[in-house]
């Protein structure tokens, strides 16, 4: 295991993400989930790149198709190096229990866990799924 740098004294030079892009395997599908499940709007699309940027007012993602669905290969969060994990905040548990509700019932959306503390005794909760695409 590798030890992390010393802290800085200096303020950060960044604000921020501007955006996440995520390459998936059916844009359409992707955009779907973020629009139809999460309440998203489209912001713009680009189909020469192909892609679709979505947003829910803070974060905005673009969708990018990749180039050959075929034979893109999926993405293993435990054994391939890249985006481990998009976390999204959500304004309570009541709010994370809708999320969940709605996400779960999308199709193609695969759940690894409900809604749980995201260790024993925190009040912060979470929950992990797979949307349509594999992402």
């Amino acid at each position: 295991m590798t030890k992390a740098p010393a802290e800085s004294s200096a303020a950060p030079l960044t604000l921020g993400a501007h955006h996440v892009g995520l390459a998936v395997r059916d844009v359409a599908e992707a955009c779907a989930f973020f629009v139809e499940a999460l309440g998203y709007r489209v912001a713009a699309e680009r189909p020469d790149y192909p892609a679709i940027f979505v947003t829910d007012g803070t974060t905005l993602l673009t969708l990018w198709q990749v180039a050959d669905p075929a034979t893109a290969a999926p993405f293993d969060r435990r054994a391939h190096v890249g985006l481990h994990h998009l976390a999204l905040g959500v304004a309570d548990l009541a709010v994370l229990h809708t999320v969940f509700d709605r996400i779960q019932r999308h199709p193609g959306t695969i759940i690894e866990f409900a809604p749980e503390p995201i260790r024993p005794g925190a009040a912060t909760h979470h929950f992990i799924c797979a949307m349509p695409g594999g992402i």
